[in-house]
């Protein structure tokens, strides 16, 4: 056994993401264990998170995905019961989950992100939603701007898709994100560390079947490429990394996270769509692979995102 105390690994929850979190979990908990970690399945959906106090547990991972996981709510909870816990802190969690106030803090701080309009609940009838391909163009992507995993989105090809597109989105959050279609290639970039420390992990390019990097092809389909080394120019990679770094750094990420991306075709610009603060942990996840490719074993990347497990209250 090592000197990492009683680990709880949270998994599964009440979020549209809990299969996904299950199997994250199951993975690190496997991995834990399998470093002498005296880790343990903790579902906060079936139990109290007043029990992680009860039972004495040092420290958690957090495995969850989507709303009440990576959102700053789980985060908050384990401040007051003052159990330290991996990845970012509450705030840095809560702005990263809702991608409107991500790419406010993204343009204020000069990041390039695709143009946007933000759908409030009073501004989602007929003809607010029909005029905004008006501004952005088409195609274009309507989503929830606090959903995660690709649930919720739309790729809308012309004006008689719109409103559809908004009522899904609107199924998942009340506010809807409609954004510009950037056309190229997807990748993703992992950061682990924190402040000066964080360190950039080698870029990941996506190879979806029609460029349709949807829920199913993120989590359950074979049929998606991930090429790592990525395969592009050296000076497109360092550039995909300054950026993911620059966008972990202010919005005050800590611990480990992961930037989704997208080079324009054009001009092999990267645009930044999001940070991820809890990624998936699958076997289909991009992190683990990202740190392979760095030399570092699934099992040794769990223990280390484990051991910089810390409080916002007692961060240096």
């Amino acid at each position: 056994m090592n000197d990492l105390g009683k680990v709880a690994v949270l998994m599964g929850g009440s979020s549209a993401e809990r299969e996904v979190s299950l199997m994250s979990g199951g993975g690190v908990l496997k991995a834990l264990q399998s470093q002498g970690v005296d880790a343990h399945a903790f579902d906060p959906a079936e139990r109290a998170l007043d029990d992680l106090k009860r039972d004495g547990f040092a420290r958690v991972f957090i495995a969850l995905h989507g709303r009440h996981g990576e959102d700053g709510t789980v985060q908050g909870a384990l401040e007051l019961l003052g159990i330290p816990y991996t990845g970012s802190g509450v705030m840095a969690s809560a702005i990263a989950m809702d991608k409107v106030m991500t790419k406010r803090i993204l343009v204020a701080e000069g990041l390039p992100t695709p143009r946007w309009q933000w759908l409030a609940p009073d501004r989602q009838a007929r003809e607010d939603v029909v005029a905004v391909p008006d501004t952005l163009g088409l195609p274009l992507i309507v989503k929830p701007p606090r959903e995660g995993s690709s649930i919720g989105i739309t790729k809308v090809q012309g004006y008689s898709q719109m409103q559809d597109a908004v009522t899904l989105a609107a199924q998942y959050d009340a506010d809807v994100l409609c954004e510009e279609f950037i056309e190229g290639q997807e990748v993703t970039c992992a950061v682990l560390g924190q402040g000066v420390a964080a360190r950039a992990l080698p870029v990941i390019r996506i190879e979806a079947p029609d460029g349709n990097y949807d829920y199913e092809h993120k989590y359950f389909s074979e049929d998606t490429g991930y090429r790592c080394p990525s395969g592009l120019p050296a000076a497109e990679e360092a550039e995909i990394q300054r950026l993911t770094l620059a966008a972990y750094r202010v919005l005050g990420c800590r611990g480990w996270g992961r930037a989704d991306l997208m080079i324009r075709a054009t001009d092999r610009k990267p645009f930044l769509l999001e940070m991820n603060t809890s990624p998936g942990m699958t076997g289909h996840s991009l992190v683990p692979m990202a740190a392979r490719a760095a030399g570092l074993s699934y099992e040794a990347l769990c223990l280390q995102i484990l051991q910089h497990a810390a409080l916002d209250s007692t961060r240096s």
